[in-house]
C-alpha cells in the first residue's frame, strides 16, 4: 500500500499490492504542472464566465412572457460563452484531466424551447458522454434553484480526476492497455487465421510476454527451428503435433509459449504432464512468475496435492502442471463433472514415456480420453527420444515436426583402454580413431583407476564441468570417493568459502547429520547424485552445481531423464544400468546433456567400454531409436482393465479404436484380437464385482459400474489391490486403535513398496516391543504376533502360516509412524538399516496413498469416519515436519531446511514470504541465489492467490442465488 500525503511520500508493505491515496485540497494532483487551486486570474475568469451565463439566462426567464423563447437562449448561450473566455495562450498546455474537463463543457448541447442543461460533466463517467439533467422551465413554477459555483464544481471535478487517476501509476495503465490491445488482436488473427498474416507482435502474444521471458529467462531471442515451429500450420490452426529434437535443443520454450497463448489469448485452461514430481515442482516455480505478471494461476498436482475436481476459477484460467498419473485423475474428474472443454491443450513431455511400462498405459489413457471426448482440445507432444512416430501421429491425430539442432555441437567418443575413439556412422564399424590418453599413472594408482577416470576429469575440471554416470548407486560414491583421493590440493582453493557453505547446509538439511561421502568429496568440489540421498540433499547438490560450486556430479542414469544439469564433458562409466546393457534412447538421454548453451563450443560424450562389450557398443552408437509400443496390455493387461472400469464409470462408449494399442494391433495383440481382450477383461471386472449388468439385451448387454468399482477408478487405486484395500478398511473398522497413529499409518502403507524392503528380523523384534499394550494387540490382529517376531528374531523356524505382505507391510509402516513421531529421517534411516533416499521415497509414496485411499472412502458411505482421519493423515505425511513450518513447504520446491532458515529468518507465513523482498532473502540466507529467491516469492505469491480465489469461490457459491428458488 503507499500512502500519500502533502509532506512527504512513504512505502508500506500490504498483502494484496494495491495503492491507495489521500489528499487534501493543498496538494499538487497534476504531476508535473503547476496547480490551478491558486490561480486567481483563472479563477477569475472563470467567474466572469458564470456571471455571463447568468445574465443570459435571467434575460431569457425576463422576456419569457413577450418573445419567443427560440432565439432568446439558443443564439447566446451557444460554446463560445465558455471558450471565448478561455483563449490564454497558458491553457495550451493543461494536462488531460483539465482538458478533458473542457471538451466535456464544449459538448454540452443547450435545448430549445425553454430546456436548460447542467453545465458540468460527471467526471466519474469518463467513458461515458456527459448525461444532461434536463429541466423544462414553467413560468406556472417557482424560479429554479441558483446553480452552483462552477469554481466549485471544477474544484470537485478535478479533485475525483485526480484522485482516481492516481490509484494506479500512469506506466502501469499504459502497459496494460497496451497489453490488452495486443491480446484482442491476437485473438483476431488467430480467429481469421491466414497464412501471410502476422499473428501478433510475438507470435501471437503481446510483447510482454517477450519481456518476460528475457527478464525471467534471460532468452532474447528464440532460435531458427523454434520460430519455424511456431510458425507452422498446424500450431497457427490448433492442429494435434508432435515434435521432437536432441536434448538441450529448446523444445520446453515452444510449448511454453503455446500454453501462454492459449490462457491469454482464447481464455481456455492448459495442462501440461511431465514424468517427474521434481520436474513439476520446478517448472510450478518457474511458471508462476509468469502467472503473477500475466495473471493467471499455475496449479500444482503432484503427490498428494491436487483437487479433484480442479476448483473453478471467477476470472482466472488456470495452467495444471502434473504429473502422469495425477494427470489421468484431473481428465477423469473433469470428464465426469462435464468441464474437459475447459482445457485448450494438453502438453506432454517426454512423450516416449509412452513405453514405460504401467506408467505408459495411464498416459495413454489419459491422451486417448482427451482425444476421444474433448475434439477441440489441442494436444502437443514433445521429446528427445522417438521412434516409431508414424503410429504416434495415427493414435493422436497429429503432425510431426523434427529437427536435428543442437545450441552446442556434440561429439560423441568411446573410450576403449587407453584409445579414444569418435562415433562417426560414415565409418564401417562406426569408429574413428581419435586420439591417446594422455595420463601419468602410478602401479598404485592404476590398480585403483584402471579405467583412467581421473585423466579424463582432469582434463575438464574445475573451470569447465563434468558429469560421470554410474551402472549402480554405490558405483557413484565409489567412484567420487576415489577422484578426489588422487586430486591435486589445489582444487581445495577453488571457492573454497562457497563450499564451506554448502556442508553447513547439508549438515543443517541432515538436523546436525552429514554424509561422510559428501564431508570428504564436497571440499574438492565433487558430490554424487543418486535415490539414496533425501530430496533436501538433491536440491542442494544441484543448486551448487548448477552455479558451479560443484564442477563434478557422479550419477545414477535418473539424472538424464530427470532435471536438466548440462555439463561440458559427459562419461558413461560403462554402457550398463545396473544389470541391463544400455537402450539406444537411455545413451541419448546422457549424453544429451554435454555441451552448456553460452558457455561451451563443444560438448563431449566418452562412452568407457571394455573389449568384451565392443560389438555390442557399435550396434548401440548408430542404431535407430526403439520402437514404443503401447502398454495397455503390461502386467497381466492390467491397464486396459483400468481403462475400461474407467469409461464405464465416465459413461463414455465407443472408445477403443481411439487408443495406440488399436493402432499396434497387429504387433501387439499376438494371440488374441483386441475385441477378443476386451470380452475377457469385462469378465474380470465383473468377477471382481467391479461392474455389473444393469439390464440384459441379447447380444447387447447393458453395463454400469458398482460402488466398489467406482470408489476404485475415482482413488486411482491399482485393481490388483483394490479388493484387499476394501478388506483391510472393513477390517480396520471393527477396531480402529484411535489413540494412535500406528492403526491409521498401516492401512496406508503402500502395497508395492513391499518387495522393495526384506525386514531386519533384530530390528523388526526391538521396534515391535517398543509398542504399546494396545499396538500390540492391533499388530496381532492384523496377524503378527509378538511371539512370530520373536523366534523370527531368534532364528527359530516358525510353524504357524503367516501372510508375508502383511508381516513387511507392517514392518513398513513402523518406519513411517517413527517418522511421524517426528524423530528425524537421519535418525530413522539408521535405525532401520535402510538409505535415507528409501525412507524418504516411502513417505511420499505413503502420502501419495494415502490420498488415494482418502478418495476411495469417499465413495463408500461405510468408510464415513475415515474421511476426516485420513485428511489430517495425509497432510502429516506429505509434510512430516513441526506444524509450523508446514505453511513454508507448502510453496513449490521449499523443502526442510530451506523452511526452517525462512523461519527463523522471520518469515513465519504464506503472507510473510508471498511479500518478501527477494534481496533481503538473498542477504539473509545463505547459499540462496537470486533466481531461486524471485522464484520462492513468486510461488509464495502464486499459492496465496490460489488459496484467496478458492476461498472467494465458496463464498460466492455460498452466496449465489438457487435456480429452483420457488416463487410467489
Amino acid at each position: 500500500m503507499y500512502v500519500v500525503n502533502s509532506d512527504n511520500m512513504r512505502q508500506m508493505p500490504a498483502l494484496n499490492w494495491t495503492a491507495v491515496f489521500f489528499f487534501n485540497d493543498n496538494e499538487d494532483l497534476f504531476d508535473g504542472y503547476d496547480s490551478i487551486m491558486d490561480d486567481s486570474s483563472f479563477l477569475a475568469k472563470l467567474e466572469d464566465v458564470e456571471q455571463n451565463i447568468e445574465e443570459h439566462e435571467n434575460s431569457c426567464l425576463a422576456q419569457q412572457t413577450a418573445k419567443s423563447i427560440k432565439h432568446s437562449c439558443e443564439d447566446d448561450l451557444t460554446d463560445s460563452v465558455l471558450t471565448e473566455a478561455f483563449h490564454d495562450a497558458s491553457l495550451r498546455e493543461f494536462p488531460a484531466s483539465h482538458t478533458v474537463f473542457q471538451r466535456d463543457v464544449s459538448n454540452i448541447k443547450i435545448p430549445t424551447l425553454g430546456i436548460v442543461s447542467t453545465s458540468t460533466p460527471d467526471v466519474k463517467q469518463s467513458k461515458q458522454p456527459a448525461i444532461s439533467t434536463n429541466t423544462y422551465i414553467d413560468s406556472n413554477k417557482s424560479a429554479p434553484k441558483a446553480r452552483r459555483s462552477m469554481t466549485d464544481q471544477l474544484k470537485r471535478a478535478m479533485l475525483e480526476n485526480a484522485a482516481s487517476s492516481n490509484r494506479i501509476s500512469k506506466t502501469v495503465l499504459q502497459k496494460e492497455a497496451v497489453m490488452s490491445e495486443e491480446i484482442n488482436v491476437a485473438m483476431q488473427a488467430i480467429e481469421s487465421v491466414s497464412m501471410e498474416g502476422d499473428l501478433g507482435p510475438f507470435f501471437g502474444l503481446p510483447s510482454k510476454v517477450k519481456d518476460l521471458i528475457l527478464r525471467l529467462k534471460g532468452i532474447q531471442d528464440l532460435y531458427e527451428w523454434q520460430k519455424a515451429c511456431l510458425s507452422l500450420d498446424s500450431v497457427i490452426q490448433r492442429r494435434n503435433l508432435i515434435y521432437s529434437l536432441p536434448t538441450s535443443g529448446g523444445k520446453t520454450l515452444v510449448a511454453e509459449i503455446l500454453i501462454l497463448k492459449e490462457i491469454l489469448c482464447r481464455k481456455k485452461d492448459a495442462v501440461l504432464i511431465l514424468p517427474y514430481v521434481s520436474l513439476v515442482q520446478e517448472k510450478v516455480r518457474g511458471l508462476s512468475s509468469f502467472g503473477i505478471e500475466l495473471d493467471f494461476m499455475v496449479e500444482e498436482y503432484a503427490g498428494s496435492k491436487g483437487k479433484f475436481p480442479p476448483v473453478k476459477r471467477r476470472a482466472k484460467n488456470s495452467l495444471y502442471i502434473t504429473t502422469i498419473e495425477k494427470g489421468h485423475s484431473l481428465v477423469n474428474s473433469l470428464i465426469e463433472t462435464h468441464r474437459l472443454d475447459n482445457i485448450g491443450l494438453v502438453v506432454v513431455d517426454e512423450l516416449h514415456m509412452l513405453g514405460d511400462g504401467s506408467r505408459g498405459a495411464v498416459l495413454e489413457m489419459t491422451l486417448a480420453k482427451v482425444k476421444y471426448v474433448c475434439k477441440g482440445t489441442q494436444i502437443i507432444g514433445m521429446s528427445a527420444t522417438l521412434g516409431n512416430v508414424g503410429d504416434l501421429q495415427k493414435f493422436l491425430s497429429a503432425e510431426n515436426y523434427t529437427n536435428d539442432f543442437r545450441p552446442v555441437q556434440l561429439k560423441e567418443y568411446v573410450k576403449l583402454r587407453d584409445s579414444i575413439y569418435e562415433v562417426n556412422p560414415k565409418e564401417e564399424d562406426g569408429l574413428t580413431f581419435s586420439r591417446l590418453l594422455s595420463f601419468k599413472y602410478s602401479s598404485a594408482m592404476q590398480k585403483v583407476d584402471p579405467d583412467h577416470i581421473i585423466a579424463l576429469v582432469a582434463e575438464v575440471i574445475p573451470q569447465k564441468s563434468c558429469l560421470i554416470f554410474c551402472a549402480t548407486k554405490k558405483n557413484c560414491e565409489n567412484v567420487a570417493g576415489m577422484i578426489c583421493k588422487y586430486l591435486n590440493k589445489d582444487f581445495l582453493k577453488h571457492r573454497e568459502p562457497e563450499k564451506a557453505a554448502l556442508l553447513a547446509e547439508l549438515k543443517d538439511s541432515g538436523s546436525g547429520c552429514l554424509c561422510p561421502v559428501l564431508q570428504k568429496t564436497v571440499p574438492y568440489g565433487l558430490a554424487y547424485h543418486h535415490s539414496g540421498l533425501t530430496s533436501d540433499e538433491r536440491k542442494l547438490v544441484e543448486e551448487a552445481y548448477s552455479s558451479g560450486v560443484l564442477c563434478l556430479l557422479t550419477c545414477t542414469s535418473t539424472l538424464a531423464a530427470g532435471i536438466n544439469l548440462p555439463a561440458c564433458r559427459v562419461i558413461l562409466r560403462s554402457p550398463y544400468v545396473g544389470a541391463d546393457f544400455l537402450k539406444r534412447s537411455q545413451y541419448k538421454q546422457m549424453v544429451g546433456r554435454a555441451g552448456r548453451a553460452g558457455l561451451d563450443s563443444v560438448g563431449e560424450s566418452i562412452l568407457i567400454l571394455q573389449d568384451k562389450d565392443k560389438d555390442k557398443v557399435k550396434n548401440l552408437v548408430s542404431a535407430p531409436m526403439e520402437t514404443c509400443y503401447s502398454n495397455l496390455l503390461h502386467d497381466g493387461n492390467r491397464g486396459l482393465l483400468s481403462l475400461i472400469l474407467s469409461l464405464i464409470g465416465l459413461n463414455v462408449l465407443g472408445f477403443m479404436s481411439g487408443t495406440l494399442l488399436s493402432v499396434q494391433e497387429v504387433q501387439v495383440c499376438q494371440q488374441k484380437t483386441l475385441k477378443e481382450l476386451i470380452q475377457e477383461s469385462t469378465e474380470i471386472l465383473k468377477q471382481k464385482g467391479l461392474i455389473e449388468a444393469s439390464s440384459y439385451v441379447p447380444d447387447n448387454a447393458i453395463l454400469q459400474i458398482t460402488r466398489l468399482g467406482r470408489a476404485t477408478f475415482k482413488g486411482s487405486i491399482h485393481l490388483s489391490y483394490c479388493d484387499v484395500l476394501y478388506k483391510d478398511l472393513s477390517k480396520g473398522l471393527e477396531g480402529l486403535l484411535l489413540n494412535s497413529f500406528m492403526h491409521l499409518v498401516y492401512l496406508v502403507t503402500p502395497y508395492d513398496m513391499v518387495s522393495l524392503c526384506k525386514p531386519d528380523w533384530m530390528i523388526y523384534f526391538r521396534e515391535f516391543t517398543k509398542l504399546s499394550a494396545a499396538e500390540q494387540k492391533i499388530a496381532a490382529a492384523l496377524g503378527v504376533p509378538e511371539s512370530f517376531v520373536a523366534r523370527k528374531a531368534a532364528g527359530q523356524s516358525v510353524r504357524k502360516c503367516v501372510d508375508a505382505v502383511v508381516v513387511t507391510r507392517l514392518y513398513l509402516a513402523l518406519v513411517l509412524y517413527s517418522l511421524l513421531r517426528e524423530t528425524t529421517l537421519w535418525n530413522i534411516s539408521d535405525r532401520f538399516q535402510l538409505t535415507r533416499g528409501f525412507v524418504q521415497a516411502l513417505l511420499s509414496s505413503a502420502s501419495a496413498f494415502c490420498s488415494c485411499v482418502l478418495h476411495f472412502t469417499e465413495e463408500l458411505e461405510e468408510f464415513w469416519a475415515f474421511k476426516a482421519l485420513l485428511t489430517e493423515l495425509t497432510r502429516r505425511l506429505t509434510y512430516c515436519v513441526q506444524a509450523e513450518l508446514i505453511p513454508l513447504m507448502e510453496v513449490a520446491g521449499v523443502m526442510e531446511f530451506r523452511a526452517k532458515q525462512l523461519y527463523n529468518a522471520g518469515y513465519k507465513t504464506l503472507a510473510h514470504l508471498a511479500n518478501a523482498d527477494p534481496n533481503v532473502l538473498v542477504n539473509s540466507m545463505e547459499n540462496l541465489y537470486k533466481k531461486q529467491a524471485n522464484q520462492i516469492v513468486s510461488s509464495a505469491k502464486m499459492l496465496l492467490q490460489e488459496k484467496a480465489e478458492t476461498l472467494q469461490q465458496e463464498v460466492d457459491d455460498l452466496l449465489m442465488l438457487p435456480n429452483d428458488l420457488p416463487s410467489v
